[in-house]
């Protein structure tokens, strides 16, 4: 229990300090298979031409890394260049709805992922798309 001097959150389950608050935030594991999942998502999506959902799980993603920025800075650099040399050639593709060139510009950012775990010391995280689409969404247009 924090004292009057230790700045603290007060919730109906009483009172947090920020330590323990801090020890709560996501690290890059969790970060990243929620990132995992957005982006196994956003490839069904584009490639059944459900943009607006592909355009959400880019969104979502890049959310993701905007946390992980915050919370484990020293991939920080690696993450904004990932973002504005990968991520938005995606986004490009997403708004012309571009199947072909989205599908280039996905594997790019899918390799140079890899090379990136490699380079940072984790060569076992190999992410590979999933020959199968999720199946809990609606991943086509709809038309």
């Amino acid at each position: 229990m924090a004292d009057d001097a230790t700045p603290s959150a007060h919730t109906k389950h009483g009172d947090l300090t920020l330590d323990q608050i801090g020890e709560q935030l996501p690290g890059m594991a969790r970060l990243m298979v929620e990132v995992s999942d957005r982006y196994w998502i956003l490839y069904y999506a584009a490639k059944g031409g459900n943009w607006q959902l592909a355009r959400h799980e880019l969104s979502e993603l890049r959310k993701a890394f905007k946390l992980a920025c915050i919370v484990r800075p020293k991939y920080l650099e690696s993450l904004e260049t990932f973002d504005a040399e990968l991520l938005k050639p995606i986004d490009r593709a997403i708004k012309e709805k571009d199947f072909a060139v989205f599908e280039a510009a996905y594997q790019s950012a899918t390799d140079d992922a890899n090379a990136k775990h490699v380079e940072l010391g984790y060569s076992y995280i190999d992410w590979r798309l999933p020959d199968t689409p999720p199946g809990h969404l609606r991943l086509d247009s709809g038309e």
